[in-house]
């Protein structure tokens, strides 16, 4: 006879060994790849955003969601992958490692090292994809951030935490003025408060960001600058990650309580590399054959600049995306959705830059939508008529053009805007600091320069600077405060440059 007593006991001591330990976890089978998407079913416990691995090595992300399959776009070329692979899911969104030691690196979105230094093995996990910051925890833009472009800093001026397209044509010098306006972050070491900034290319030739990197290094930049690079032979998929990868890294900086400033260059491409990817995934195809979503692209990301009020840090990320233009037209898809989610533009112009006005900035069409809260008293002290002279001398330069007989003061208004125009054109990688783009303002819109022939008028600028600086640097010290320039600072401002005027003229 069995006994069942003892066999009970055995199975109940056996019961409360075992260990509940067991791991359960979802797994996906590829039934597709082509096209760098690879399409897998399985995968019922998946979201939008999450990354997740192949056995052989390889990564991805989720991009589509349908009842029974996931669509993965590859962070590689993928060509090992095959149908009935397995993929497995990292149960979490696809984020970058940050930290200090980026700075002074160039790495692709996944924050792989592109400069042959080891990879970052240390810092914080920062997803790609973010919700921005909401209102309460911002606060206005109040403080400026000094492009050292005098055309900028003093007609549409930007502010930490705004968000200002650069738009143009090929060519015309897009790159430029965001590169000087890293270059002239430098300063922002010397106050205490460092700037950090972040240049994200998007489908660039290798060549064009390696002279970008080159730059930076020469004028001593590089130190407080990361490059996030998806260059052109690189993957869709990256392409589409690049900014958000940027915006990561800024985040982090942002929440220590720092200034963050970021150049989406340029936005066109990443837009172009999104609607590859929706082609592929077999999404509908709407204007210009972008996908519904190609608004929310663009303003998901740009939102994410924001000036941070004090009780969250008082942190900011400065964005300067930019868009490139075909044949100038600024009412194209892309350009008009950007605009919309921007704070303003700078405009660039074919007849400008033809005519050798560099940089090609049409003030007229450019616009700072809250900059202007955010400018220094002393700059906006001297650039106030400023604007409205150079538009007036635009409109007389047409009438002057048909040849007709024109009276003195327009005469007079003419060579006047000829000289506004001429003073505010400035070489590429050398942005002034604040008190030297305000004596150059100054000089011209006081007629010390009314005499001066418009061809002098650069040899003039130089060496009035020059003069200035060692003759009489307490006036470089009253304006560098930032402060609404006293009438003792403009005394001493008229009798030097008359001493001055008196030199270079004899």
């Amino acid at each position: 006879m069995i006994d069942t007593s003892s066999i009970i006991k055995k199975l109940e001591k056996r019961l409360t060994t075992l260990s509940s330990d067991i791991k359960v976890q979802n797994i996906g089978i590829v039934e597709k790849n082509s096209d760098g998407i690879v399409v897998a079913s399985g995968l019922s416990q998946s979201f939008m955003g999450e990354e997740v691995y192949f056995e052989k090595g390889e990564r991805g992300v989720i991009l589509n969601l349908d009842e029974d399959q996931a669509s993965i776009i590859l962070l590689s070329q993928g060509e090992n992958i095959k149908e009935g692979d397995i993929v497995k899911r990292r149960s979490k969104l696809l984020s970058i490692l940050a930290s200090e030691d980026l700075k002074g690196r160039v790495i692709n979105p996944l924050g792989e090292p592109l400069d042959g230094k080891p990879m970052v093995q240390k810092g914080e996990s920062m997803p790609l994809e973010r919700i921005a910051p909401g209102v309460v925890e911002r606060e206005p833009v109040s403080t400026p951030l000094k492009t050292g472009i005098k055309a900028i800093d003093s007609m549409i001026p930007i502010g930490r935490g705004q968000r200002e397209l650069i738009i143009g044509d090929r060519g015309l010098g897009k790159t430029a003025i965001a590169i000087d306006a890293i270059l002239n972050q430098k300063s922002s070491k010397s106050t205490g408060k460092e700037v950090i900034c972040i240049y994200v290319a998007i489908s660039q030739k290798q060549s064009t960001v390696a002279q970008i990197i080159e730059k930076l290094k020469e004028k001593s930049a590089f130190s407080y600058t990361i490059v996030v690079a998806a260059n052109a032979p690189d993957p869709a998929a990256l392409q589409y990650l690049a900014p958000y990868a940027g915006v990561a890294i800024g985040e982090y900086f942002m929440k220590k309580g720092q200034d963050v400033l970021i150049v989406y260059d340029d936005l066109t491409k990443h837009a172009w590399a999104y609607r590859q990817i929706s082609l592929v995934l077999g999404r509908p195809a709407g204007r210009e054959a972008y996908s519904g979503d190609i608004f929310y692209l663009h303003s998901r990301l740009l939102e994410r600049a924001v000036k941070l009020n004090k009780k969250n840090g008082g942190g900011s990320i400065t964005a300067l995306p930019i868009i490139e233009t075909q044949a100038n037209d600024i009412s194209a898809y892309i350009p008009t959705n950007v605009i919309s989610i921007t704070d303003g533009q700078i405009y660039l112009q074919p007849d400008l830059f033809n005519i050798g006005v560099r940089p090609a900035i049409n003030v007229g069409s450019s616009v700072s939508r809250v900059g202007g809260a955010a400018q220094t008293q002393a700059m906006k002290s001297i650039a106030g008529k400023l604007r409205l002279e150079l538009a007036q001398y635009r409109e007389l330069a047409v009438f002057a053009q048909f040849g007709s007989e024109l009276d003195e003061a327009t005469l007079s208004q003419i060579e006047q805007g000829k000289r506004l125009t001429e003073i505010l054109k400035q070489p590429q990688y050398e942005p002034l600091s604040e008190p030297f783009e305000i004596l150059s303002i100054w000089v011209v819109t006081n007629g010390f320069t009314s005499d001066i022939p418009v061809e002098s008028i650069a040899k003039f600028e130089r060496e009035y600077h020059e003069y200035v600086k060692n003759r009489n640097p307490k006036i470089i010290e009253a304006i560098s405060s930032g402060e609404k320039i006293s009438e003792a600072t403009i005394k001493q401002l008229q009798k030097t440059t008359s001493e001055f005027k008196k030199i270079f003229t004899a």
